[in-house]
């Protein structure tokens, strides 16, 4: 079966793996994925990721993290669909819960987080957005 939105699965698997609890989930390794897992955890909403090679298809195991029993992401959510694309230029990059939060985005220097973004002055296609 064929995926339509792999990162959005991807997104779900972290959600439904904090909702039950786990250590670590297990995603299909695709080089958006392994972006979108860098900026997550360079701003320390998982405690790493990293490539499982053993079987035939390459898998990336992700890390949850957890403060005090709660996950540390409280909403992770896919904002650009494959039906309906989201860009937005670097002057007018959602804030996400007045900073608190970050918004990830796919530009020409990379993914990276709203803040990277509006500091290197570039915009893009805004994948999700967290906090």
């Amino acid at each position: 079966m064929a995926l339509t939105d792999p990162l959005g699965d991807m997104l779900t698997r972290i959600r439904n793996g904090q909702q039950a609890k786990k250590d670590s989930v297990l995603s299909p390794a695709s080089k958006l994925r392994s972006r979108v897992l860098e900026v997550l955890q360079r701003e320390g909403y998982i405690r790493g990721y990293s490539e499982d090679a053993t079987g035939v298809h390459p898998q990336l195991r992700i890390e949850l993290k957890y403060f005090e029993g709660e996950p540390a992401i409280k909403h992770l959510a896919r904002v650009s669909k494959p039906g309906r694309r989201v860009y937005s230029g670097s002057k007018e990059l959602p804030v996400v819960r007045n900073g608190l939060g970050i918004t990830i985005v796919s530009t020409p220097r990379g993914v990276l987080s709203d803040a990277e973004a509006r500091a290197a002055n570039v915009g893009g296609e805004v994948l999700a957005e967290v906090f």
